[in-house]
C-alpha cells in the first residue's frame, strides 16, 4: 500500500504553440514553487545532440524541447538511444556534437543542480549500506536544504518511518524507485528527468506515480519521462518524442500524433507497390497488416493507380493507440521487449 510500504526513418513532426508562461493552479500536494509557476526558462532544450562510439552513432543529430507545464514521453526500442540521450542531458556522458541545456544552462554549469532539476536514471545506483533516511539526509546536506525536507519527501513517496530506517540493500526495486523519486524531488526542482521510474512498482504504485507527475506538470513543472510502459505514458504525457536507431522518428503533441494514423495498403505485388509509393514520394513502413503510409487513402490509391498496381486492401489505419503508433514508427527495430 502507498502509505505503508516496507533504423532510420523520416521523422514525423507535429508542432504546437504554447504561451511563455504556465499559470497552472495548484492541484494538491505542494502549493507551488516560491518563484511561482514555470516559465520557458525552465525548459529542457536538446540541439543536434550526437554521440558516437567509434564509427557507430548511438545518438544521431537529436533535437527536441520539453516545456513547462508538460510531461514529455521519450519512447523507443531497447538500444535506440534513450538512456544515452538522457545521460548527455544530465552531463554524465559527453556528446560528440550538439548540446543540451536545462533552465538555459548545460547541466554541469548549474550552481546547485539538485534545486533546478531532479534526476532519476538508475534506482539501483543508490548506496546499499545506507538507510533510506540517511541517503536523503546526505543529499539534503549537499544541497544546503533543511533536514525537514527529508521527512516531507519520504512521506510524499510513501516510504514510512519503518521503511526509512531500513538499509537500501533490503529494499525491493519498487522501494528503490520511490527513494529515487524522493531524491529527485528533494530540492523542489522545476524540472524532472526520469528514466523508467515505474520499474518495480505495482499497479497501485504506477497509478500513484502518474498522479504525482501530472500534479508536478500542472503546477508548471517540466517532465521528461522515458518508459517501456506505453499505456502509462499515453495516460500521463502531453507530448511524445519517439527515437529509433539513434534518430528522432516522430515528435509532437500526443493527441495529434495519435490522430495521424496514416493508411494501411496491401497488394499482391508488394515490390511494385513500394516502387509506386516511392515514385509518389510517400513514406511507407512495414506494419502488422501491410504497409502503413503516412498519407491519406486517396493519395495512396492514386499513386497505385498511376503505376497500374492492383490493390488488395486500402483503408485508414485507424487509432490503435500509442502501442500501434510506437510499433509503426519503430518498424525494423527491436520492439518485442518494448511493449508490455
Amino acid at each position: 500500500m502507498l502509505g505503508s510500504i516496507g533504423g532510420r526513418q523520416p521523422a514525423t513532426k507535429v508542432e504546437t504553440r504554447r504561451s511563455t508562461k504556465v499559470d497552472a493552479a495548484p492541484t494538491g500536494g505542494r502549493s507551488g514553487w516560491p518563484g511561482g509557476p514555470g516559465t520557458l526558462g525552465d525548459m529542457i532544450v536538446v540541439e543536434n545532440l550526437t554521440k558516437r562510439y567509434g564509427p557507430h552513432p548511438a545518438v544521431d543529430d537529436v533535437s527536441f524541447q520539453c516545456e513547462p507545464g508538460t510531461v514529455t514521453g521519450f519512447l523507443g526500442p531497447n538500444g535506440a538511444g534513450k538512456s544515452t540521450t538522457m545521460r548527455m542531458i544530465c552531463g554524465l556522458t559527453a556528446p560528440t556534437a550538439g548540446r543540451a541545456t536545462v533552465s538555459g544552462h548545460p547541466y554541469r554549469e548549474l550552481p546547485n543542480p539538485g534545486r533546478e532539476v531532479g534526476v532519476l536514471l538508475d534506482a539501483s545506483a543508490q548506496h546499499a549500506g545506507r538507510t533510506g533516511r540517511e541517503a536523503l539526509t546526505l543529499s539534503a546536506y549537499t544541497m544546503g536544504l533543511d533536514r525537514r525536507e527529508v521527512a516531507a519527501k519520504l512521506d510524499l513517496v510513501g516510504l514510512n518511518a519503518v521503511a526509512a530506517k531500513r538499509r537500501v540493500r533490503a529494499y525491493s526495486l519498487g522501494m528503490r524507485q520511490r527513494l529515487g523519486l524522493a531524491q529527485a524531488m528533494l530540492g523542489d526542482p522545476r524540472v524532472l528527468i526520469l528514466d523508467e521510474p515505474a520499474n518495480g512498482l505495482d499497479p497501485e504504485g504506477i497509478f500513484w506515480m502518474r498522479g504525482l507527475l501530472r500534479d508536478f506538470a500542472d503546477r508548471g513543472g517540466t517532465v521528461l519521462l522515458s518508459s517501456h510502459l506505453l499505456r502509462e505514458v499515453e495516460a500521463v504525457a502531453d507530448r511524445l518524442v519517439v527515437i529509433g536507431g539513434g534518430r528522432i522518428v516522430a515528435q509532437g503533441d500526443k493527441n495529434e500524433l495519435l490522430a495521424g494514423g496514416g493508411t494501411v495498403v496491401r497488394a499482391r505485388d508488394g515490390a511494385a507497390l513500394r516502387r509506386a509509393l516511392d515514385a509518389a514520394s510517400l513514406t511507407a513502413a512495414d506494419g502488422p497488416d501491410g504497409l502503413l503510409v503516412q498519407a491519406d487513402a486517396e493519395a495512396v490509391g492514386q499513386a497505385a493507380a498511376d503505376a497500374g498496381v492492383a490493390l488488395a486492401e486500402l483503408r485508414p489505419a485507424g487509432s490503435g493507440g500509442l502501442e500501434q503508433l510506437f510499433l509503426t514508427l519503430t518498424a525494423g527495430e527491436s520492439t518485442k521487449e518494448a511493449v508490455r
